[in-house]
């Protein structure tokens, strides 16, 4: 180990190189690490730090840190963070330690950087399927907007697929012979994983619907904007799928709020409502490791509690 004579903030490409090189990371994840970092140079700049090295770094230092992103740093509408996303911040200062580590270079060890707690962590939201039928209804699917959006939500709920996976589909990957069947496709998504996902004959008839309309453009991008029609590239962004699904969410009147990660939660719990084991869901949705899908098994438990109390006869029987 080593006393590097270079600033913190100086660190930071050389950290972002080696994510890509040697971590394999994706570029959606450098591109967030590079965002959150530049807080934390935001942050040595307005404390006097810019010149802090990494041997210098204190946990003093990294409570103050924490108390900047908890309390001052805000939102571009004025808020504070909320504490899942201060994790974010707090995750990237981890991984650029273990950076230090990794080189040799003397620093505060990655586990000094506590998470803080959110009471909603463990809070998974998603829809009964009633509520995912308002849902997918409320599109107008008579605009070409609509039935993009309905299509859009009928391919989240028959995949599972993350908002990033499904915005880098391309429309030659997706083949309309035989709809009458489950359509497979393989994909690599997060941490550069290689999995199979799964449409389903009504995804895919939506899909059909969906692409008879697109036969007066060449773009590569399966789902597009249609109001950027100067652009080369009219690939629809994941900030614009947010919005219109959050909008439908509100328009339906679900109780809450909708996003594309509460699809993928509502894909996940119904296979496991329909008895599918935690391993297969695991493989759905591509996780690294079981206990990321092991979320959702205290949602089951719970359904089985209720099924178990209604259903089973001994419940009724005289004490």
């Amino acid at each position: 180990m080593y006393n590097s004579d270079k600033p913190i903030k100086n660190h930071i490409s050389g950290f972002l190189d080696y994510c890509e090189v040697e971590k394999g990371l994706s570029n959606n994840t450098q591109v967030n690490y590079q965002r959150y970092l530049n807080i934390l140079k935001k942050w040595l700049k307005e404390t006097n730090n810019e010149g802090l090295l990494p041997h210098q770094l204190t946990p003093e230092h990294v409570w103050d840190y924490r108390l900047f992103l908890a309390r001052k740093y805000k939102t571009k509408n004025g808020k504070n963070l909320a504490k899942s996303t201060q994790n974010y911040y707090l995750v990237a200062l981890r991984a650029l330690l273990d950076y230090f580590s990794d080189r040799d270079i003397t620093s505060l060890p990655s586990n000094k950087v506590k998470l803080p707690k959110d009471a909603k962590k463990d809070s998974v939201k998603f829809l009964t399927l009633e509520q995912m039928q308002k849902l997918l209804e409320m599109p107008d699917i008579n605009t070409e907007n609509g039935l993009r959006d309905r299509t859009i939500m009928e391919v989240l709920f028959s995949t599972g697929l993350r908002i990033a996976e499904l915005v880098a589909l391309n429309r030659d990957q997706i083949s309309m012979k035989n709809t009458d069947d489950v359509f497979e496709l393989s994909i690599t998504g997060k941490g550069s994983r290689t999995r199979t996902i799964f449409f389903s004959p009504r995804a895919m008839d939506w899909l059909k619907k969906y692409m008879e309309k697109r036969t007066l453009d060449t773009d590569k991008a399966l789902f597009i904007n249609y109001s950027n029609s100067t652009s080369d590239d009219r690939r629809l962004s994941v900030r614009s799928i947010q919005e219109s699904i959050k909008r439908y969410g509100i328009m339906a009147g679900l109780p809450v709020e909708v996003t594309p990660h509460v699809l993928r939660h509502t894909y996940a719990t119904d296979l496991l409502a329909q008895g599918v084991d935690l391993r297969s869901v695991q493989e759905f949705l591509g996780h690294k490791n079981i206990a990321t899908t092991q979320i959702y098994t205290h949602l089951t438990n719970k359904r089985l509690k209720e099924i178990h109390k209604k259903f089973h006869g001994g419940n009724s029987l005289e004490k």
